[in-house]
């Protein structure tokens, strides 16, 4: 079996998960926080999206993240390596990070909230790169804004991201210019409510430390298999048009003939 045979038999059951139903237990907990998300005033939410807005773009645009440059001349397999590596390596310091935030007790733990957002998406950068994409590419890094949407949304949420992203290369050209057009407001919700299951009991006194360690550690891990996925998905979609315009460019040299 080659490298990418055994890649695809995981993406397809990736697919096959994420398109799945919802299950109860997940419609349940989306009732209770959409009726949570009722009980907040409008300007509470309009301020978080705006805080969400600003901290993302700020990384988005930052030239901290978009210095990262395409790697090139590598086979798939030597990229997911270098790329599981790399997945590793942020899932640590994210452990590191949630733990000393989780000891330090309410105000440290909300401060959590934005260190832990910089690493991810310091993350989908470099996987991007190793992927051989070009990170300055506004295109590419609405991408990356919409692999953070996959991983950290409602089951039915994610599914809508999942079908914008499955032919991305042929629809990137029709996305909005503008980034203020995206829809932030969705995009804080989701995020909030799926990291706030995760996350609330690291503002609890003497457990933190250690809840805030694993629940960084592990949205890390999941964030990194979205992307993962993402740009599979994106490389045999691209395999798929390269064959079919090479059979196309074949028969017409026979009909010529």
């Amino acid at each position: 079996m080659t490298y990418e045979q055994k890649i695809t038999s995981e993406l397809e059951f990736w697919k096959f998960k994420v398109l799945q139903k919802p299950s109860l237990l997940s419609k349940t907990t989306n009732r209770i926080q959409k009726k949570i998300n009722t009980f907040i005033p409008d300007s509470v939410h309009q301020a978080i999206t705006t805080a969400m807005k600003q901290m993302v773009k700020t990384v988005l645009f930052g030239s901290a993240y978009t210095t990262a440059k395409a790697v090139t001349g590598l086979t798939l397999m030597h990229r997911e390596a270098l790329i599981k590596e790399k997945i590793e390596n942020y899932k640590r310091t994210g452990a590191a990070e949630g733990g000393i935030t989780g000891a330090g007790g309410f105000l440290m733990s909300l401060a959590d909230f934005p260190l832990l957002l910089g690493i991810k998406m310091k993350m989908l950068f470099g996987i991007a790169a190793l992927y051989g994409y070009d990170v300055k590419d506004y295109r590419e890094r609405l991408f990356i804004l919409h692999i953070f949407q996959l991983a950290f949304s409602s089951k039915n949420e994610s599914q809508k991201i999942f079908h914008k992203i499955a032919d991305w290369d042929n629809q990137a050209h029709r996305l909005p210019t503008d980034i203020d057009k995206f829809d932030w407001l969705t995009f804080q919700q989701q995020y909030r409510d799926y990291i706030d299951l995760a996350k609330l009991a690291q503002l609890l006194p003497f457990v933190g430390a250690a809840v805030g360690a694993i629940a960084n550690y592990k949205l890390i891990e999941k964030l990194g298999k979205t992307a993962m996925m993402a740009y599979r998905m994106r490389y045999f979609n691209i395999q798929s048009i390269e064959e079919h315009q090479a059979k196309s460019i074949i028969t017409n040299q026979n009909l010529m003939h």
